[in-house]
């Protein structure tokens, strides 16, 4: 369904004439298949063009959208006979048009009041993200060390196409690694692997080997994400997406809702292995994809992603800051040391190196105070921040959601792979039901103990 921000609505009625140039049907229709072709030839039966169309997720109707059409409906007999076609599609609920201007003000008032941005419902919709990429992908910046390769920009494009493909529910694909891949591969494995005992964390630590034993980690192959995938989902429900590129903010946090995570294919440039400006399968596979199997990390990364849906474009920057502050330059403390657990250092040999020395500023995570934190993205971090753990950071992560101004909560149903949003009064009863089963199960186990 197309998505559209316009403000543009209402209806201009000119007595004078009997005529009404542009009118603007409102109706909210349930989230089905065929639902809106459906509409759409109601308004070719009633004989009307339209010229605009705007959706936006439905305050009524859960799952379901809310309309605004502009159509040609020059009289107010034809206004009429849209209304009465609409109306005969069984999905439609609450179809009217706006005939004054007081009306137009309310309809206004009741959108803007309830507007929130779109954001995915069940893991099918990540599909929408698929061609959505700010940059890098297939198409490179002039200083990337592989833009005046035509090889390594031929090879980079049918990775890329493979992810530009992909759809839930598909097997993921798998890519046939060059040898001189799978060199530049073994360059930068075979050095962060001999750093990580001294300052990667505990969890990092304990589950490396797991990789290596069960997901082909080693020296001399690429690891596939469809295998890491499957490895993660029966450690934490987490899995595997492939991407083109670098997402954009919301898109990426909306994605960790649902306990996905998005992953390139394609590897830095050989001719520099131990640099790239970008993330890739060096960055995710080793930096990233580790602690996506403790259960702890996967319970913060999940909530940065709820707290995402549909947040204000402010709190997306926030919470992309607090991100890039935890899952990407994350420290955090075990006894009397610090130790990393940030993907940004752990695939990066002189900054994973730096961080842990007295040169920074190192201070304690505190989600208030890290989501207003400016950062560089070209340069070694001057200030890291340091979680006491990863309960505690997502303790201290859920109260400060709770002070956002998002109108509504959200959870995330792992049966369905949906998000339910808790907005009405059966939705929170039947949330607490569920809750009140599951703390009489709690008290019996308790019980056997």
């Amino acid at each position: 369904m197309m998505h559209n921000h316009s403000q543009e609505s209402g209806t201009h009625y000119d007595a004078s004439t009997d005529r009404m140039p542009r009118t603007t049907l409102f109706f909210s229709v349930h989230d089905m298949v065929g639902a809106l072709d459906e509409c759409l030839r109601a308004l070719k039966r009633a004989s009307v063009s339209m010229t605009r169309i705007e959706s936006r997720p439905s305050k009524s109707v859960d799952p379901g959208y809310d309309f605004f059409v502009d159509v040609d409906a020059h009289t107010k007999e034809l206004v009429q006979r849209v209304i009465e076609e609409v109306k005969k599609v069984k999905v439609v609920r609450d179809v009217r048009f706006v005939g004054s201007l007081e009306e137009e003000e309310e309809i206004s008032a009741v959108v803007n009041e309830h507007a929130v941005p779109w954001f995915p419902r069940k893991v099918s919709d990540l599909d929408t993200f698929a061609e959505k990429v700010m940059e890098m992908g297939e198409e490179l910046s002039s200083d990337h060390p592989g833009a005046k390769d035509p090889v390594y920009r031929r090879r980079r494009y049918d990775i890329v196409q493979k992810a530009k493909e992909y759809r839930t529910g598909q097997p993921l694909p798998r890519i046939e690694y060059t040898q001189e891949e799978k060199d530049t591969w073994r360059q930068v494995y075979t050095r962060l692997r001999a750093m990580y005992p001294k300052y990667a964390c505990r969890e990092f630590l304990h589950v490396f080997p797991l990789l290596e034993q069960n997901c082909a980690y080693g020296p001399d192959t690429i690891p596939q994400i469809e295998d890491i995938s499957r490895f993660l989902k029966d450690c934490t429900g987490f899995t595997l997406r492939p991407v083109m590129g670098l997402l954009t903010p919301r898109d990426f946090l909306n994605s960790l809702a649902f306990r996905v995570f998005h992953s390139t294919q394609y590897i830095r440039h050989h001719s520099d292995p131990y640099y790239t400006p970008e993330p890739d399968c060096c960055h995710e596979l080793l930096g990233h994809v580790p602690l996506f199997a403790d259960p702890n990390f996967a319970e913060l990364a999940q909530e940065i992603g709820l707290a995402s849906l549909g947040a204000s474009d402010e709190d997306i920057e926030k919470l992309a800051t607090i991100f890039w502050f935890t899952a990407e330059f994350g420290l955090c403390r075990e006894g009397t040391e610090v130790r990393a657990f940030g993907a940004g250092l752990l695939s990066s040999f002189g900054e994973l190196e730096y961080a842990l020395t007295e040169k920074p500023e190192k201070r304690t995570f505190d989600p208030s105070l890290t989501a207003v934190q400016k950062y560089p993205i070209t340069q070694y971090q001057p200030v890291y921040f340091v979680a006491d753990s990863f309960r505690d950071a997502t303790s201290k992560l859920r109260e400060f959601n709770s002070s956002m101004r998002r109108p509504f909560q959200v959870r995330y149903n792992p049966y369905t792979q949906s998000v339910e949003v808790l907005d009405t009064k059966d939705k929170v009863q039947h949330f607490a039901r569920t809750i009140r089963n599951e703390m009489q199960l709690l008290a019996s186990a308790l019980e056997q103990l």
